[in-house]
């Protein structure tokens, strides 16, 4: 059945999100429940002593009292700034997959020698990411970057428990990405079992010694056994892109990105070009509606931006799309021949979604016979 076109009237979600729905004032479920948890992010903000003195006081004699991983974005560059002004001692971890742009490694450089933070960085072997990568996109599965965020959740998990550290702080936060992905637009993000059995049916390489793989289990024993909590730092403070970004350039010598996770060569195009053409999924109006109801740029700005294709520039997407050809070795015709192609679902291969929901249900019960005994 075809679903009339609609877009929310308050931020700019529209009929491409799967299960949006509206009120009478025309407002979508999405941007509703994100209103409604205002009041506990902005709780957090009276919060942050006692999170600061907790974190300082599990870690003290240790040689670090937190892990914080960076990216080189503007959220995560932010974060590390305020973290080590609240006095906090980090490891900071940065994952290479082979996809950084030359702006990110110099932003991380300038961060981590300004602020005087000692960082580790994950190398995963190039021969293998392409070899993963590879496989999802013969599986023409929507997630590609499935592989990157289990890779660095991971790689966080392990120098955490390497130098017995219980937090994980990140610049994760609901000013700018706070809205609920709709259904479809990524997978869950601890599934190894769908990554491997994606790769053992497309993979080329025997095995895969260098990437981080983290899976439900292993989230299980690091969370509840390990006691590892894992926080979004930045939601304890208020945070406004413009004013961060004109901080950072003049005290840190950042250099801004033309687009969000412009510091991955991939995630620029992917988000620009892969999920737009294959999968009918435009994620800027996502963040850009997060950003309309924190308060930081107006709709009509949005209605305006939205105008434009994610690439506005054809020269930058022409390099763009060879530059990633070249790297992932393909044929003149694959790219064209790939977005054709209909998109199959993580589901049609192993996933741990099954055990995460059991549980979800039996965590529940436990919290329901705790609270009635």
């Amino acid at each position: 059945m075809t679903i009339k076109y609609r877009m929310c009237n308050r931020c700019v979600l529209d009929t491409t999100a799967t299960e949006i729905e509206f009120d009478e004032k025309g407002f979508c479920n999405y941007c509703t429940k994100y209103l409604n948890k205002a009041g506990e992010r902005k709780s957090r903000y009276n919060n942050v002593t006692n999170l600061v003195k907790k974190i300082k006081d599990t870690g003290r004699g240790s040689k670090y009292d937190c892990i914080f991983g960076l990216s080189g974005g503007l959220d995560s560059t932010w974060g590390l700034k305020v973290l080590v002004e609240q006095g906090l001692r980090p490891l900071v971890v940065h994952m290479d997959n082979g996809w950084n742009s030359e702006l990110a490694q110099n932003n991380i450089h300038n961060i981590v020698e300004k602020l005087n933070v000692e960082l580790h960085t994950h190398v995963i072997s190039w021969s293998e990411y392409r070899d993963l990568m590879q496989s999802f996109f013969d599986a023409d599965v929507i997630d590609i970057e499935l592989l990157m965020d289990q890779a660095f959740t991971g790689a966080l998990y392990k120098q955490a428990r390497r130098y017995k550290v219980k937090y994980i702080l990140t610049g994760q936060n609901t000013s700018n990405e706070g809205m609920g992905m709709p259904k479809g637009w990524n997978w869950y993000k601890n599934d190894k079992s769908n990554i491997l059995d994606i790769w053992k049916k497309y993979g080329k390489l025997k095995k895969i010694k260098t990437f981080p793989f983290f899976g439900t289990f292993e989230w299980l024993y690091c969370k509840y056994i390990k006691k590892i909590e894992w926080i979004r730092f930045l939601d304890y403070f208020e945070f406004n892109d413009d004013l961060v970004k004109e901080i950072l350039v003049k005290d840190y010598d950042y250099k801004l990105y033309k687009f969000k996770h412009g510091e991955s060569i991939f995630t620029k195009f992917y988000q620009g070009y892969i999920l737009p053409k294959k999968f009918n999924v435009d994620k800027r109006k996502l963040h850009l509606s997060t950003k309309i109801l924190s308060g930081q740029i107006t709709r009509e700005s949005v209605l305006l931006i939205l105008k434009e294709e994610p690439y506005h520039n054809k020269m930058e997407l022409s390099e763009d799309i060879d530059y990633v050809s070249k790297k992932m070795m393909w044929t003149d015709s694959y790219l064209h021949e790939y977005i054709k192609r209909p998109p199959v679902g993580h589901a049609e291969y192993k996933t741990e979604t099954r055990l995460l929901a059991f549980m979800l249900r039996v965590k529940a019960f436990i919290w329901r016979y705790l609270r009635v005994n």
